[in-house]
């Protein structure tokens, strides 16, 4: 392979002021794409070459330099994060988060460095994808809030890329995603020598696409008509301690009128969001009374998130409501989000006959988790029944990625949440309908509820294979680029 030569030489003086000053600047320009996509709401297109400036500064630079540009230019992409990180941990917490983050970039750029100048081989190319998937892989089974806002979920809206998500879940939807750049960036650094590899990788992207787009066709998620219909009603206003009582009951009653009026437009189930309030055991009590009568002279099912406060503790719960007026299903939630971790987790699932699929219950958070939506894929769920609150900031996100959940197991999702969107998505991700929630009198949306449809997939058990192969793979690479890495 042809010689990959580092820029960075030592300088005197004022030559050596303006080759620094060329390099914060090179290293900001580089920050400025990942800006746009490590937020909150990607640019999808963008994630496939908004790390390329980072890894070409890098490989074209002595480590010393490479550390440093890389580090800055994480920063400033990570920086677009925090408006929301305030909204949920303090100053000091967040400035952690964001050190912690940013040298995981560090990490993975300067290890992909290392292995691509010592072996200056064609192969290289995947130990950049190899060490992200391995490093999301691990924080998504490590971390309380998983991996959460992971580049692969930049595709959720990339409908022919994401049936990739079908096959090998999470894993092989980001590894794809970072084999684009770290091809480019070869190419670019090491000129035709490193064709042959980039070429390979431009026929699996093509590959990708091509079978993506292949499955999708003919499965534009429209149901037939005159099928039944699935009313979504969100209402930001949270019944807190401080809510006068007044304002309580009138939150309650626009919520049991939503349901009457979509009930009355024909809807055959309605999905509230979560945690609408958290009551005591004898509040909650009359609540569910309220929702059983009104699910029984409606006709709908009714799926409401409601807070329940004992002796034990707290509760987050979802409650589905039958036709018939019986008990509901209670199902707790089992993934807390952090101003909620004080709350106790839940560990049984809810599986249920609804409107003639099978339909399993989920909490916001829960869908984050690509193991509780496997159990679900596992349970036989046709379709999910999520309520959910988000934070407004990251609204497109949480619902996107509950959207992933249903393309990785084969089945409908209807996420109804609080300060956020409503949602109603197919298995192959399609999105048939959306409404942004709204405060009081609320957001509703009618919308055909998907076709019950027996859609395979293998991320169950090849996502996480995937996902674990890369991280053993990533020791191997970082043990042996290290015990050979020339002083560069």
């Amino acid at each position: 392979m042809t010689m990959l030569h580092t820029l960075s030489a030592p300088a005197a003086g004022g030559t050596a002021l303006r080759q620094r000053l060329l390099q914060t600047a090179a290293a900001l320009a580089a920050g400025l794409p990942l800006y746009w996509v490590l937020g909150p709401q990607p640019l999808g297109w963008l994630a496939w070459c908004a790390p390329l400036p980072v890894l070409w500064l890098a490989l074209r630079s002595s480590r010393r330099d490479a550390a440093w540009m890389t580090f800055l230019a994480a920063l400033l992409g990570l920086s677009s994060n925090v408006a929301y990180f305030r909204l949920l941990m303090p100053l000091p917490a967040m400035l952690a988060v964001m050190f912690v983050k940013a040298l995981l970039w560090l990490l993975v750029v300067l290890a992909t460095r290392r292995l691509v100048l010592r072996y200056r081989s064609g192969w290289t190319v995947l130990a950049y994808p190899v060490l992200w998937v391995a490093i999301d892989t691990a924080m998504a089974a490590l971390l309380p809030d998983g991996n959460w806002g992971s580049l692969a979920y930049s595709q959720a809206d990339n409908l022919a890329v994401l049936q990739v998500a079908a096959l090998a879940g999470v894993p092989g939807l980001l590894f794809l995603l970072c084999l684009a750049p770290s091809a480019l960036a070869l190419l670019l650094a090491g000129g035709r020598a490193y064709a042959p590899a980039a070429g390979a990788a431009a026929l699996l992207l093509a590959a990708a696409f091509a079978g993506g787009a292949w499955r999708v066709q003919g499965n534009s998620g429209a149901p037939a008509p005159g099928g039944p219909l699935a009313g979504l009603v969100a209402i930001d206003d949270f019944i807190g301690p401080a809510t006068p009582p007044a304002r309580a009951q009138a939150v309650w009653d626009q919520y049991a009128r939503h349901v009457g009026q979509l009930a009355g437009q024909g809807a055959t189930l309605v999905l509230l969001p979560e945690k609408i309030a958290v009551l005591a055991p004898a509040q909650a009590d009359a609540v569910r009374q309220r929702f059983q009568a009104l699910a029984r002279s409606t006709g709908a099912w009714i799926i409401l998130g409601i807070g329940v406060q004992d002796a034990a503790g707290r509760r987050n719960l979802a409650w589905l409501f039958a036709p018939d007026g019986a008990a509901p299903v209670s199902y707790q939630k089992h993934h807390l989000a952090p101003p909620e971790r004080e709350f106790l987790a839940g560990s049984a699932y809810a599986v249920q006959p609804v409107a003639g699929q099978a339909m399993g219950l989920a909490i916001c958070k829960d869908m984050h988790f690509a193991p509780l939506g496997q159990a679900y894929g596992a349970a036989g769920a046709q379709a999910m029944l999520v309520p959910a609150w988000d934070f407004q900031l990251d609204a497109w996100m949480g619902a996107r990625m509950t959207v992933v959940r249903g393309v990785e197991n084969g089945y409908a999702v209807l996420r109804a949440a609080r300060e956020g969107v409503l949602t109603v998505s197919d298995a192959y991700g399609n999105v048939l309908a959306e409404r942004a929630s709204s405060a009081m009198p609320g957001s509703t949306l009618l919308a055909p509820l998907p076709a019950a449809r027996s859609v395979a997939t293998w991320a169950g058990w090849l996502g996480p294979l995937f996902g674990w192969l890369c991280v053993a793979l990533s020791v191997i690479l970082l043990c042996v680029g290290r015990r050979a890495a020339p002083a560069v």
